[in-house]
């Protein structure tokens, strides 16, 4: 079982940046890789970017170019840099193992970008 615990959203200006925090823990060791994924009001859930073990990366269009996934090296902690932010972006924000298990669904974190 892993357990994943966001932080780092809040409100933001169009243009600005936030950084997330993504804790795991638990069997950690079995991840083979980690994703970030949003949901806005009124919109499916949906996915952001991946990082895998090995450090391979992905992003949706919609963000890239202006986010970036990143890992510690312990890989206990998977981080979100998000630059230029637009109104669009607004969403909780949500870390999970990719593909997703509903099982590891956190709370997530709010991400309000509006001026």
């Amino acid at each position: 079982q892993v357990s994943l615990v966001e932080s780092g959203g809040g409100l933001v200006q169009p243009g600005g940046s936030l950084r997330l925090s993504c804790a795991a823990s638990g069997s950690i060791g079995s991840i083979v890789a980690m994703g970030w994924y949003r949901q806005a009001p009124g919109k499916q859930r949906e996915l952001v970017a991946t990082i895998t073990s090995g450090g391979s990366v992905n992003y949706s269009d919609s963000v890239k170019g202006r986010f970036t996934i990143s890992r510690d090296n312990a890989k206990t902690t998977v981080y979100l840099q998000m630059n230029s932010l637009k109104p669009e972006d607004t969403a909780v924000y949500y870390c999970n193992v990719f593909p997703s298990r509903s099982a590891y669904w956190g709370q997530g974190t709010q991400v309000t970008v509006s001026s």
